[in-house]
Protein backbone atom coordinates (compact mmCIF):
# COMPACT_ATOMS: atom_id res chain seq x y z
CA UNK A 1 0.00 0.00 0.00
CA UNK A 2 1.21 3.52 -0.76
CA UNK A 3 -0.01 7.09 -0.59
CA UNK A 4 1.50 10.02 -2.46
CA UNK A 5 0.55 13.40 -0.99
CA UNK A 6 1.27 16.96 -2.06
CA UNK A 7 1.01 19.53 0.71
CA UNK A 8 0.83 23.14 -0.42
CA UNK A 9 0.06 26.63 0.75
CA UNK A 10 1.59 29.99 1.47
CA UNK A 11 4.52 30.61 3.79
CA UNK A 12 3.52 30.86 7.42
CA UNK A 13 0.32 28.82 7.13
CA UNK A 14 1.72 25.68 8.75
CA UNK A 15 2.26 23.33 5.79
CA UNK A 16 5.60 22.16 7.11
CA UNK A 17 4.01 21.39 10.51
CA UNK A 18 1.50 19.16 8.73
CA UNK A 19 4.37 17.43 6.92
CA UNK A 20 6.19 16.91 10.23
CA UNK A 21 3.11 15.36 11.84
CA UNK A 22 2.41 13.01 8.93
CA UNK A 23 6.10 12.06 8.90
CA UNK A 24 6.06 11.36 12.65
CA UNK A 25 2.91 9.23 12.29
CA UNK A 26 4.41 7.29 9.37
CA UNK A 27 7.65 6.64 11.26
CA UNK A 28 5.75 5.43 14.33
CA UNK A 29 3.61 3.17 12.11
CA UNK A 30 6.73 1.59 10.59
CA UNK A 31 6.07 2.91 7.08
CA UNK A 32 8.63 3.89 4.50
CA UNK A 33 8.69 7.65 4.00
CA UNK A 34 10.25 9.98 1.45
CA UNK A 35 9.81 13.72 1.64
CA UNK A 36 10.88 16.57 -0.61
CA UNK A 37 10.17 20.15 0.43
CA UNK A 38 10.19 23.39 -1.46
CA UNK A 39 10.13 26.14 1.12
CA UNK A 40 9.98 29.00 -1.36
CA UNK A 41 9.76 32.38 0.29
CA UNK A 42 8.06 30.95 3.34
CA UNK A 43 8.77 33.96 5.53
CA UNK A 44 7.29 36.33 2.97
CA UNK A 45 4.08 34.60 1.97
CA UNK A 46 5.57 32.68 -0.95
CA UNK A 47 4.61 29.26 -2.26
CA UNK A 48 5.40 26.40 0.12
CA UNK A 49 5.07 22.82 -1.04
CA UNK A 50 6.07 19.38 0.15
CA UNK A 51 5.92 15.96 -1.51
CA UNK A 52 5.23 13.14 0.95
CA UNK A 53 5.41 9.55 -0.18
CA UNK A 54 4.29 6.87 2.29
CA UNK A 55 4.40 3.15 1.64
CA UNK A 56 4.51 -0.30 3.17
CA UNK A 57 7.25 -1.09 0.62
CA UNK A 58 10.53 0.72 -0.11
CA UNK A 59 10.27 4.01 -2.03
CA UNK A 60 13.03 5.00 -4.43
CA UNK A 61 12.17 8.58 -5.31
CA UNK A 62 11.11 11.46 -3.09
CA UNK A 63 9.29 13.33 -5.87
CA UNK A 64 5.76 12.67 -7.08
CA UNK A 65 5.33 12.48 -10.85
CA UNK A 66 2.66 14.37 -12.75
CA UNK A 67 -0.72 12.61 -12.40
CA UNK A 68 0.73 10.60 -9.51
CA UNK A 69 -0.63 12.29 -6.34
CA UNK A 70 -3.36 10.50 -4.47
CA UNK A 71 -4.09 13.56 -2.39
CA UNK A 72 -3.47 17.31 -2.50
CA UNK A 73 -3.80 18.93 0.92
CA UNK A 74 -3.85 22.70 0.50
CA UNK A 75 -4.09 25.57 2.95
CA UNK A 76 -5.12 27.85 0.09
CA UNK A 77 -7.44 27.15 -2.91
CA UNK A 78 -5.28 28.75 -5.62
CA UNK A 79 -2.30 26.72 -4.43
CA UNK A 80 -4.41 23.56 -4.78
CA UNK A 81 -5.06 24.52 -8.40
CA UNK A 82 -1.35 25.16 -9.00
CA UNK A 83 -0.60 21.48 -8.29
CA UNK A 84 -3.61 20.06 -10.16
CA UNK A 85 -1.38 18.54 -12.90
CA UNK A 86 0.05 16.25 -10.20
CA UNK A 87 -3.33 14.86 -9.10
CA UNK A 88 -4.07 11.32 -10.27
CA UNK A 89 -7.39 10.50 -11.95
CA UNK A 90 -8.55 8.86 -8.72
CA UNK A 91 -7.05 11.56 -6.50
CA UNK A 92 -8.75 14.03 -4.19
CA UNK A 93 -8.18 17.63 -3.11
CA UNK A 94 -8.69 18.73 0.50
CA UNK A 95 -8.42 22.51 0.76
CA UNK A 96 -9.34 25.62 2.62
CA UNK A 97 -12.16 27.42 0.89
CA UNK A 98 -10.87 30.82 1.99
CA UNK A 99 -8.27 32.44 -0.27
CA UNK A 100 -5.10 34.03 1.04
CA UNK A 101 -4.86 36.94 -1.38
CA UNK A 102 -1.18 37.84 -1.37
CA UNK A 103 -0.63 38.87 -4.98
CA UNK A 104 -2.20 41.66 -7.06
CA UNK A 105 -3.39 39.34 -9.85
CA UNK A 106 -5.06 36.75 -7.59
CA UNK A 107 -7.76 34.90 -9.59
CA UNK A 108 -11.43 35.82 -9.23
CA UNK A 109 -12.61 34.05 -6.05
CA UNK A 110 -15.99 33.02 -7.46
CA UNK A 111 -14.41 31.51 -10.58
CA UNK A 112 -11.83 29.71 -8.43
CA UNK A 113 -14.54 28.19 -6.22
CA UNK A 114 -16.59 27.11 -9.25
CA UNK A 115 -13.56 25.39 -10.75
CA UNK A 116 -12.86 23.59 -7.49
CA UNK A 117 -16.49 22.46 -7.43
CA UNK A 118 -15.90 20.58 -10.71
CA UNK A 119 -13.07 18.59 -9.12
CA UNK A 120 -13.02 15.81 -6.51
CA UNK A 121 -12.52 18.30 -3.71
CA UNK A 122 -13.51 18.88 -0.13
CA UNK A 123 -13.49 22.53 0.95
CA UNK A 124 -14.00 24.21 4.29
CA UNK A 125 -13.33 27.61 5.82
CA UNK A 126 -10.67 26.16 8.12
CA UNK A 127 -9.78 29.53 9.63
CA UNK A 128 -13.32 30.01 10.96
CA UNK A 129 -13.44 26.44 12.31
CA UNK A 130 -10.10 26.99 14.07
CA UNK A 131 -11.36 30.24 15.64
CA UNK A 132 -14.55 28.48 16.76
CA UNK A 133 -12.33 25.89 18.49
CA UNK A 134 -10.53 28.66 20.36
CA UNK A 135 -7.32 28.11 18.38
CA UNK A 136 -7.10 30.69 15.57
CA UNK A 137 -3.58 29.49 14.71
CA UNK A 138 -4.81 25.90 14.35
CA UNK A 139 -6.27 26.12 10.84
CA UNK A 140 -3.57 23.73 9.60
CA UNK A 141 -4.69 21.14 12.18
CA UNK A 142 -8.31 21.55 11.03
CA UNK A 143 -7.09 20.89 7.46
CA UNK A 144 -5.10 17.83 8.56
CA UNK A 145 -8.20 16.52 10.33
CA UNK A 146 -10.26 17.00 7.15
CA UNK A 147 -7.63 15.10 5.16
CA UNK A 148 -7.15 12.30 7.72
CA UNK A 149 -9.85 9.95 6.35
CA UNK A 150 -8.36 10.27 2.85
CA UNK A 151 -4.77 9.57 3.87
CA UNK A 152 -5.82 5.97 4.44
CA UNK A 153 -2.40 4.45 5.09
CA UNK A 154 -2.42 6.15 8.51
CA UNK A 155 -5.32 6.10 10.95
CA UNK A 156 -6.87 9.12 12.62
CA UNK A 157 -5.41 7.80 15.88
CA UNK A 158 -1.90 7.57 14.33
CA UNK A 159 -2.17 11.24 13.43
CA UNK A 160 -3.55 12.24 16.86
CA UNK A 161 -0.59 10.52 18.56
CA UNK A 162 1.83 12.31 16.22
CA UNK A 163 0.23 15.69 17.00
CA UNK A 164 0.70 15.00 20.72
CA UNK A 165 4.36 14.09 20.14
CA UNK A 166 5.21 17.00 17.83
CA UNK A 167 3.61 19.65 20.07
CA UNK A 168 4.57 18.08 23.43
CA UNK A 169 7.53 20.40 23.97
CA UNK A 170 5.13 23.37 23.84
CA UNK A 171 3.04 22.09 26.73
CA UNK A 172 -0.22 20.29 27.35
CA UNK A 173 -2.43 23.31 26.52
CA UNK A 174 -0.92 23.59 23.04
CA UNK A 175 -1.29 19.84 22.49
CA UNK A 176 -4.96 19.92 23.54
CA UNK A 177 -5.72 23.00 21.42
CA UNK A 178 -4.23 21.34 18.33
CA UNK A 179 -6.02 18.05 18.98
CA UNK A 180 -9.31 19.94 19.34
CA UNK A 181 -8.75 21.67 15.98
CA UNK A 182 -7.74 18.35 14.36
CA UNK A 183 -10.87 16.62 15.72
CA UNK A 184 -13.07 19.45 14.38
CA UNK A 185 -11.55 18.87 10.94
CA UNK A 186 -12.16 15.11 11.15
CA UNK A 187 -15.78 15.77 12.09
CA UNK A 188 -16.21 18.20 9.17
CA UNK A 189 -14.81 15.82 6.52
Amino acid sequence: MKKDIILCGVGGQGILSIATIIGEAATRAGLYLKQAEVHGMSQRGGDVQSNLRLSTDPIWSDLIAEAGADLIISMEPMEAMRYLPYLSKEGRIVTSSKPFVNIPNYPDEEALQKELDTLPSIKLDIETVAKDCGNPRGANMVLLGMAAPYIGILSVENLREAIATVFSRKGEQVVEANLKAFDAGVKAS
